[in-house]
């Protein structure tokens, strides 16, 4: 008990009242006497009604009376938290893993706050790094498992750490406080709630449990003040909603109306991990009509928006089938990958651009590339999408024409790509709002189910989808073989020349005519006795 209290074993303690001449004290008084020492001033109240008054004390909900406990908390969360505690500092799990236990999800994220300042935390955990500049806080790395460690934050006007910016924007956000001041300087009042490790406790300063009974979300604050602080808070609030199925309170709501210009300026890479948020968590189709809704499409995906705007039925239909899609996914704990969804907002702007530029003249897959890079260029202005995503994106729009044309043998190797199963999906949601390409998808979907005899004969006679694209397909001078041709030149990479591949098909067969050379062997010189000069090993004593 001692030791919890002060993070001090009794045998610590009278070692260092020796030291100082003092005589060590009995257990039980030692005891008693640390208890008293712990214990505060006013002991906050358990459960009562909400508070009106900023500083009128916490409402504390006890273990046993809430749904959340050690079990439904993550390893990884409860090695940091038991250890914190074990060490004397005040621990506590706080945000959405409080938040969604007390709701009945399973909480995903566990982020924990602490008292212990950031370099004493990084002293405790050999496995962590301190991050941040704007916001520093501690990373506990196990394996792949993060787990974010913050101390007690207070307002920015409090001390030297807190700065605010010309536009309202927090520029750093290192003020160190206690755990009240830290609950009033969070967003919103349902991810303000503290479990406590020690004794399993609920602590409430803001009245999330209030607003998380109601079902709604609510800023902490002036909420014009707070969104200008962060304008991702709009997304935030938008996102949180729509998983919750909660609503916005009317304050918020005006706020986030003033202030959603701002995510203009909002670096786009904040804004690529608020996408990845707000499509990956298993509520993508509610997320995406959520932001249609609040008008904040424009900030993330400009040009699909207009389009939408536009009164594309179609592109609504194939956009609610992709996110129904990924959202089944998820439930059924089967990997989805951002490069999928994000084709899929790109697509009609790729498309488009692609087919004018057959329409000049281009062949296919250098009109794909181009288009591509023309789009992509256009998006990273907004959000920024790493090339570990738009280089799969690029090759599942390559693969469409190919999906849709080949024949025989050369559309039967189109199963051994990487993206075929991602370009596959892309090319049956894509059926179901175009007609014409119905009987290519469900002769894809058949194919996989047969022998492989039974696909080369299928192979020979497959339907293909014409009339998709205005290159002109077996018109004019170019046959329809030589449009297959464009889509198989060098796997379907842009910018190759049929001729350049012909070459290359042909310095490669005269390279296999050739007799292959003979390796030479390389002759060992003899190692010679151990301990001889030249020997790497000294000599034997």
């Amino acid at each position: 008990m001692l030791k919890r209290l002060t993070g001090l074993s009794r045998s610590a303690l009278n070692k260092t009242r020796e030291l100082l001449g003092a005589q060590p004290q009995p257990a039980a008084q030692a005891e008693a006497s640390s208890a008293i020492a712990a214990e505060p001033a006013s002991k906050p109240r358990k459960r009562g009604k909400a508070r009106s008054g900023k500083h009128s004390g916490p409402l504390i909900v006890p273990a046993g009376e809430h749904s959340v406990t050690r079990k439904s908390i993550g390893r990884s969360a409860l090695k940091v938290l038991d250890k914190l505690h074990e060490a004397g500092h005040s621990a506590y799990l706080v945000g959405g893993g409080v938040r969604d236990a007390l709701v009945g999800l399973k909480p995903k994220d566990f982020d924990i706050a602490t008292d212990a300042s950031p370099e004493t935390i990084r002293a405790l955990f050999r496995n962590s790094r301190i991050i941040g500049r704007r916001f520093r806080l501690v990373h506990v790395v196990y394996g792949r498992e993060i787990i974010e460690v913050a101390t007690f934050r207070a307002a920015h006007s409090k001390g030297d750490g807190g700065e605010i910016g010309k536009a309202g924007r927090i520029v750093r956000d290192n003020v160190f406080g206690s755990i009240e001041e830290d609950a009033y300087r969070r967003d919103f009042s349902v991810n303000a709630l503290y479990y406590n490790i020690a004794d399993g406790s609920v602590v409430d300063y803001v009245g999330g449990l209030a607003d998380l009974k109601a079902g709604v979300f609510k800023l902490i604050g002036e909420p014009v003040t707070r969104c200008k602080e962060d304008p991702v808070r709009v997304l935030r609030a938008v996102r949180l909603a729509a998983k919750l199925k909660f609503s916005i309170d009317e304050p918020t709501l005006a706020a986030m109306k003033q202030v959603r210009t701002e995510l203009k300026s909002t670096p786009p890479p904040r804004l690529f991990e608020e996408v990845l948020k707000l499509f990956q968590g298993g509520y993508a189709l509610r997320s995406f009509h959520s932001v249609r809704e609040h008008d904040l499409l424009r900030y993330l995906f400009p040009m699909l928006d207009e389009r939408l705007k536009a009164g594309d039925e179609n592109l609504v239909s194939m956009l609610d089938a992709a996110l129904t899609n990924t959202d089944r996914r998820v439930a059924q704990g089967k990997p989805i990958t951002p490069a999928y969804l994000l084709a899929f907002m790109l697509w009609p702007d790729v498309q488009e651009q692609a087919g004018r530029d057959c329409e000049a003249g281009m062949r296919i897959n250098d009109a794909l590339f181009t288009a591509a890079d023309s789009v992509l260029s256009t998006q990273l202005r907004v959000i920024s999408i790493p090339r570990r995503f738009s280089g799969p994106m690029k090759e599942i729009w390559q693969m469409q024409p190919r999906l849709e044309r080949l024949t025989g043998g050369r559309a039967l190797k189109l199963m051994e790509d990487r993206r075929f199963r991602a370009a596959y999906d892309f090319l049956c949601l894509r059926s179901n709002v175009d007609e014409r390409l119905k009987a290519s998808a469900k002769w894809w979907t058949r194919v996989q189910t047969l022998s492989e005899e039974q696909r080369i004969d299928a192979a020979a006679n497959r339907p293909v989808a014409d009339g998709i694209w205005p290159d002109k397909r077996g018109q004019g001078a170019r046959s329809a073989e030589d449009a297959d041709e464009d889509l198989e030149i060098d796997g379907g990479t842009p910018g190759k020349s049929i001729e350049a591949a012909a070459t290359s098909k042909d310095a490669a067969g005269n390279a296999a005519k050739k007799p292959p050379r003979k390796r030479r062997r390389r002759r060992r010189k003899p190692g010679g006795d151990k301990g001889s000069a030249g020997s790497s090993s000294p000599p034997a004593s």
